[in-house]
């Protein structure tokens, strides 16, 4: 991995690098994280799921990073910070523990994990792997989950 928890900061984006796309998920403390995953998943439905191809629906989790990650690279990313001003980390925190369990919108252009992540953070909601994506090139179906999001 590249950042050991030691240099994580409450309210941190981090940024796992997933085959082909990143998944976002935010830093809460104590080794865990805040991040989207699609319903399929809470049921057990797992990566073989077609609910999770074409899920217009999101579960908000609180889990470590290390499960989150499991063996993909990740960092912090605050990459934003010079665009916007970020909330206060309490505040941060605050927000993602208010949502966690709860069911929420999700789209692949428009609501994906970097949407919900950047909205907790700055409170603006923009994702820029959106507009770099296979989604971009028609094959939105194929990807699903994975321009966005992934069921980590």
């Amino acid at each position: 991995h590249a950042c050991p928890h030691c240099c994580l900061k409450v309210g941190d984006l981090i940024e796992i690098f997933r085959f082909g796309y990143e998944h976002w998920a935010i830093y809460v403390g104590k080794g865990y994280v805040v991040h989207l995953a699609p319903p399929s998943e809470v049921a057990g439905a797992g990566l073989s799921s077609s609910m999770s191809i074409t899920a217009d629906r999101a579960i908000v989790k609180k889990e470590l990073l290390s499960v989150v990650a499991g063996g993909d690279k990740y960092r912090v990313n605050n990459k934003h910070d010079d665009k916007y001003e970020p909330l206060p980390p309490k505040k941060i925190v605050q927000k993602a523990e208010k949502m966690v369990g709860k069911e929420v919108p999700y789209s692949v252009t428009s609501q994906n994990c970097e949407h919900f992540v950047n909205g907790l953070r700055y409170e603006v909601s923009r994702s820029d792997q959106v507009y770099h994506s296979p989604v971009d090139r028609g094959w939105a179906p194929a990807v699903g989950w994975q321009a966005g999001c992934t069921m980590s």
